[in-house]
């Protein structure tokens, strides 16, 4: 896995402290071409998982504070990476909102949209990568094979929207995707070998998805440990000629 990057290339992922983001870690730690691991979160120091792995990895892991709501410490947290790094091979924006313990959840019909609750998901799910792009572009933005993954959502889809509802979420993954098609056509200009793409992770067992798992056909119920290798299978396979693209766990394309 991971041979189109450079040995000893190194990987930061967004939103590391738990689920699918620590399992990333965890598993890019387990990886001997991996060289240094940036795992960032809003307090690292909160995350007994990442606390583990640093003292396990002590010289390969470095946890770094960084709220994607929040401008300035992701501005701080690229000045904190740059200074330990020259260069990134690999950024995963990992962090996701759907609910929380307020009464952010998934709209079932437009009245129970709000204001509130569609900044809150455009913020952390779409704001938020981009600005962690813009903060980050001078390390990606080199000679040696990179990638920008953005984890999207199929029900981020237009094509795909057979349902309705979910108004914030579906709103924000389908704004993410579109300014990671931008991404991929405005840094291709700067550096050839960056690979841009949105990626699905499937339906996985996380608190994310803990009160729609109900619903999720047998077999369909994906751990972290699974969802993360076959992301990265997917990411490991990646080429110039994949920038820009909506990718299933399974690399099959996701209609816009």
């Amino acid at each position: 896995m991971f041979e189109r990057f450079p040995e000893g290339f190194h990987a930061l992922i967004q939103g590391a402290s738990r689920g699918i983001g620590l399992a990333c870690v965890r598993r890019l730690l387990d990886e001997p071409s991996v060289g240094r691991v940036f795992a960032t979160a809003r307090r690292p120091d909160r995350s007994e998982g990442l606390q583990a792995l640093a003292e396990a990895h002590p010289e390969r892991l470095i946890t770094v504070p960084l709220d994607v709501t929040d401008e300035s410490s992701i501005d701080d947290a690229a000045a904190a990476v740059g200074a330990r790094s020259e260069r990134l091979h690999l950024l995963f924006n990992v962090a996701g909102l759907l609910h929380d313990d307020s009464d952010l959840k998934p709209e079932k019909r437009l009245a129970d949209v709000r204001l509130d609750n569609l900044e809150r998901s455009f913020r952390v799910n779409a704001f938020g990568p981009l600005l962690v792009a813009r903060a980050f572009e001078r390390l990606l933005t080199h000679r040696e094979h990179a990638v920008l993954a953005n984890m999207s959502a199929r029900v981020g889809s237009i094509g795909d929207n057979g349902l309705g509802g979910w108004y914030a979420y579906r709103g924000a993954k389908a704004a993410q995707n579109m300014f990671t098609r931008g991404l991929a056509v405005e840094l291709a200009r700067r550096s050839r070998q960056l690979v841009c793409v949105a990626l699905h992770p499937g339906t996985t067992d996380t608190g994310l998805s803990a009160p729609f798992q109900s619903r999720v056909p047998e077999g369909k119920l994906f751990s972290t440990e699974y969802t993360v290798e076959q992301l990265f299978q997917v990411i490991s396979g990646l080429g110039p000629e994949d920038s820009g693209s909506f990718l299933a766990w399974d690399g099959k394309p996701i209609p816009w």
